[in-house]
This record gives C-alpha cells, sequence and structure tokens, in this order.
C-alpha cells in the first residue's frame, strides 16, 4: 500500500495524497474512533475495517478529480463507468496489491470475516467521494436525532469522511500545510483544464480561487 502512494507513476501528477497524508486519515480515525468511545461499539473485525479503510482510501490517487477524469474520458472513467472513478481505482489499486506473494496481512482470517471485512472497506471508501459530501452530512444529521437508527456502515463510512477532511481541526501549521497542498492540487488541475480548453472545475482557477473563502464556504 506504501508502495501504491510513494510509487513514482503517481506521486508526480499530485502534491496532497501521499504516504504522508495516508498516515494522517488512519491516526485520525484511530483517534476518531477511541476517544469518543465510537470502538467499544464496534467489532474486532470492524475496527480492522475501518483503520485499513483509512490506510488505503487514497492509494494510487492522480491529483485530480472525478469529474476531472470524466471530462476527458481517462481510461479509469471507462473501467469505472463514471461512478466514483477514484475511489473504485483505490479499492481495487489496494485489494491487488493483497493478492501479491506476501503481500496480504489478512491471510488468516477466515473466509466469512474476510468477505464482511471487503464489504465494510467498499463501504467506507466510497462514502469518500465528495460528490456524497452533502448526503453525509444529511445523514449525520438524521444520526444525532436518532442514534437508536443508526446503520453500522454507514456510521462507520462517516468516521472515515470526517478523518478525510478533518483537517481544519488540526493545529494551524498543519491545517495550513494541507491546505496549501490540497489547494495548489486543485491549480494544477485548474492549468491542464485551460490547456485542454475545458471549463475550470471549482476552486481550481489559480488567478479567481480565494483560499480563506473556499475554506470557509466549504466546511
Amino acid at each position: 500500500v506504501e508502495e501504491g502512494l510513494k510509487s513514482k507513476q503517481w506521486y508526480q501528477r499530485r502534491v496532497r495524497v501521499n504516504a504522508e497524508y495516508g498516515a494522517d486519515v488512519l491516526i485520525t480515525t484511530h483517534n476518531l474512533i477511541t476517544l469518543t468511545g465510537f470502538a467499544s461499539w464496534l467489532t474486532d473485525i470492524e475496527i480492522l475495517s475501518l483503520l485499513f479503510s483509512a490506510i488505503i482510501h487514497d492509494v494510487e490517487h492522480t491529483g485530480t478529480t472525478n469529474n476531472f477524469h470524466i471530462c476527458t474520458g481517462s481510461p479509469l472513467t471507462i473501467m469505472y463507468n463514471d461512478r466514483s472513478v477514484l475511489e473504485n481505482h483505490h479499492i481495487s489499486t489496494a485489494y491487488r496489491y493483497l493478492e501479491q506473494a506476501d503481500c496480504n496481512p489478512f491471510d488468516k482470517l477466515s473466509k466469512d470475516d474476510f468477505r464482511e471485512m471487503r464489504g465494510i472497506v467498499v463501504e467506507a471508501v466510497l462514502g469518500t467521494d465528495m460528490s456524497a459530501h452533502f448526503t453525509q452530512i444529511k445523514n449525520m444529521q438524521n444520526a444525532l436525532f436518532s442514534p437508536s437508527s443508526v446503520n453500522r456502515n454507514t456510521a462507520m463510512t462517516l468516521v472515515l469522511h470526517c478523518a478525510d477532511i478533518s483537517h481544519p481541526t488540526k493545529p494551524w501549521e498543519l491545517h495550513k500545510t494541507w491546505t496549501d497542498n490540497l489547494m495548489e492540487e486543485f491549480f494544477k488541475q485548474g492549468d491542464k483544464e485551460t490547456a485542454l480548453g475545458i471549463p475550470n472545475s471549482p476552486l481550481c482557477n489559480r488567478q479567481e480561487t480565494l483560499i480563506p473563502e473556499s475554506q470557509v464556504g466549504f466546511y
């Protein structure tokens, strides 16, 4: 997995998503479920699945958005039929790594446990698709008003999504570092879009985007 986050094939295309970012999301996910007591509500397999999801949720990220892939008709778009293109790629890539010799730390799990784990991982990583952000917020609001009706997988998906966009909750220097990296990644995509003669995606225009406003508006 670390190889997938550091491989030269993908690394040169991105600024934000790398092994350090994967580690940040993993640590944040761990803190969210332990410091809140959420982990006591989960089984061992669910905890393992959620932490593994955090590690692999951006493996082989291309440094561009799903919308960019769709607009340019990239090979990944063709492979995943325009739906959660990157998220599907992250999951598929991670499980292809597990198929390599001596690369599967879960080979001692029973078939049932492995199947359960994969189901959780797939749902959680697909839930990091930013097109589902406001649906996730609605789910969270509903959970607060009716906690007894919370679906376990939905709850775990919310935790991973929160960890994925959690840098505004971190100390200022860390938050600023992640924000600068994220915006530079967006701006590089905008430069590509301009060169291709297609409209700039939201927040990707280097000349017009106001970074402070973009952060306040999103969160």
